[in-house]
């Protein structure tokens, strides 16, 4: 069983994994800004931000691995890239696994590309968000080579607004965006959660992105 720290474990996101992780036998600590008003059975809360170095450091000592489920354009008024460097030297400092819930803008619509963001229907309101967790991305494939992370981009449907339906399945992809027969792409809370903790414990994508849908 892995010690999992969440930064923005009170979060959609952050939430599901943190539940999915202690229901497998995971030790689980939460970090977000406020404590929860409903707390999950098993969780070990604490305040605190990213943006703060001490806290980063402290996260990290006490991680097997170190998972990031915040938003990218926005964390305490810098973008999520602006904390990449401490997270990762705070990460290979203590031999932590970091790893990112990403965006679906970044995955590729076919091999070869364009990105999601890239394609004339996505809206010009969801850039800012796409492009930081982008950025976020491209920070890590660029990490020194004794790092080891890995990254998860949902399918273009996820959300707290879109809960979907628990399958208890799902498929993954390399970099391209995970789709159904009929053109769609989704995936629930609950079913993301299943892959990322899957990940937690196969170790199947050492130092890379995958793709996750129904």
């Amino acid at each position: 069983m892995a010690r999992v720290v969440i930064f923005g474990g009170t979060g959609y996101a952050g939430g599901n994994i943190a539940r999915e992780a202690v229901s497998r036998g995971h030790e689980v600590i939460s970090y977000s800004r406020n404590a929860p008003e409903q707390p999950l059975p098993g969780v070990e809360y604490r305040t605190g931000s990213l943006a703060s170095p001490d806290v980063v450091t402290a996260a990290a000592a006490d991680a097997d691995v170190l998972v990031v489920a915040v938003h990218g354009a926005d964390v305490d008024g810098a973008p999520l890239t602006t904390y990449v460097p401490a997270l990762i030297d705070s990460a290979r400092s203590n031999g932590a696994r970091l790893a990112f819930v990403g965006g679906a803008g970044s995955s590729l619509v076919a091999e070869g590309g364009p990105r999601l963001v890239d394609t004339p229907d996505f809206l010009d309101d969801w850039k800012p968000e796409a492009l930081s967790h982008a950025e976020v991305l491209e920070a890590m494939r660029q990490a020194p080579e004794d790092l080891d992370w890995f990254y998860v981009s949902p399918a273009a449907l996820f959300g707290a607004f879109a809960p979907g339906e628990t399958t208890g399945s799902y498929r993954t992809g390399g970099d391209v965006l995970v789709t159904k027969d009929d053109g769609s792409s989704e995936i629930s809370g609950t079913d993301f959660a299943l892959a990322f903790v899957d990940e937690i414990g196969n170790h199947a994508h050492p130092r890379q992105r995958f793709t996750v849908g129904h």
